[in-house]
């Protein structure tokens, strides 16, 4: 890679010649370019003289400032330089913050700082060493392309890298973003959040490739080809609008759960595999609560059949005394019954005996 600019990194009384170079790549992205719609021709941005109408080739393009009352006044790279500014050739590291400390909307464009010469090898893996130890950033100013602006230097692996920072007054208010409303969520729904957060794997290889371009790609090829793009069949988005959030949620989590193979998809007959699962176990609990109240039911009843049967059992025995005291007070009243009769007998034998004694 060619270095974009050369300055001096100040590290307190320790200054470092740096090279700077792009860490980003702009012409790996997608590009259009604009075309005349009736025959296709190219329709180019040329440089033109607003004075004499003419194209200006490159050398031949300066640069200018325009005041308020929109006067332009040229600036040659000799006045830039002469910009009584520190940050003009180098980059003074002005505090030493936490890198969460940086709002993410200040951070631009990022470049790669190397080590400007042998002498510069040692300072430069010594702050690097330093601030990783520290894990901590610097922030400084440096006049690049031009202008002033705010930078951040932290270590990445083994290179320091240099962010272009936004100045604060570039940043937008948020006026007109928030809510009119004041929208309150309620405590559950922010467990099934976390919840729905902590299904989230890390970023896979699939998830940081640049399928867009992939698909264009395919797209001009197959015009080329005078044939219909072919595409892989993916997964339709989810359609309509979502009423219920604790649903869309919890199926969230379930979707999140399917994609890294933790839930069975060969179960899920209808799609709904953890609902039919939940239901499947609620018609077992059930059951069982059933199955628990009838053995209840049969044990009290059970319980209470020997205390008939007791009752019964007294009974018998009751009537069986009963029984028996009549049957002994009718043998006793046949005794005397046959006593008597046999005493009348016995009576009557006598006197028939002594009325044939006094007849002889």
């Amino acid at each position: 890679m060619r270095p974009t600019a050369k300055f001096s990194l100040s590290f307190g009384l320790v200054t470092i010649p740096v090279a700077a170079y792009n860490a980003t790549d702009t012409a790996a992205s997608v590009g259009f370019v604009r075309i005349h719609t009736a025959d296709g021709g190219r329709v180019r941005n040329q440089p033109v003289c607003s004075l004499e109408g003419t194209e200006v080739s490159p050398d031949e393009i300066g640069r200018g400032y325009r005041t308020d009352d929109d006067t332009i006044v040229p600036l040659t790279d000799d006045d830039l330089d002469a910009l009584p500014l520190p940050t003009a050739r180098t980059l003074t590291i002005l505090a030493f913050v936490a890198g969460g400390d940086i709002d993410p909307l200040q951070i631009g464009k990022g470049y790669y700082l190397g080590a400007d010469g042998p002498a510069a090898a040692k300072p430069y893996a010594l702050l690097r060493d330093a601030m990783e130890r520290h894990r901590r950033v610097g922030l400084g100013k440096i006049a690049l392309h031009g202008r002033e602006t705010l930078a951040m230097i932290r270590p990445v692996e083994d290179v320091l890298v240099m962010q272009v920072l936004l100045w604060p007054h570039q940043i937008r208010p948020m006026t007109g973003v928030l809510p009119e409303r004041e929208v309150k969520v309620a405590a559950d729904e922010v467990r099934a959040a976390e919840t729905l957060m902590d299904s989230f794997g890390g970023l896979s290889e699939e998830d940081v490739h640049d399928h867009y371009r992939e698909a264009l790609e395919e797209i001009v090829a197959a015009k080329l080809a005078h044939r219909e793009p072919e595409f892989e069949a993916g997964e339709e988005p989810p359609a309509g609008r979502v009423m219920d959030l604790m649903a869309a949620l919890q199926d969230s989590v379930r979707a999140a759960k399917r994609a890294r193979g933790e839930i069975d998809e060969a179960a899920e007959t209808d799609g709904s595999g953890d609902g039919r699962a939940a239901g499947r176990t609620a018609t077992r609990t059930a059951a069982r609560k059933t199955a628990s109240r009838k053995a209840a039911a049969a044990g009290k009843t059970a319980q209470r059949k020997p205390a008939k049967a007791t009752a019964a059992g007294t009974g018998t025995a009751k009537a069986g005394a009963t029984a028996g005291k009549k049957t002994t007070a009718a043998a006793k009243g046949s005794g005397a019954q046959k006593a008597a009769g046999t005493a009348r007998k016995a009576t009557a034998a006598k006197r028939a005996t002594g009325r044939g004694r006094k007849a002889g």
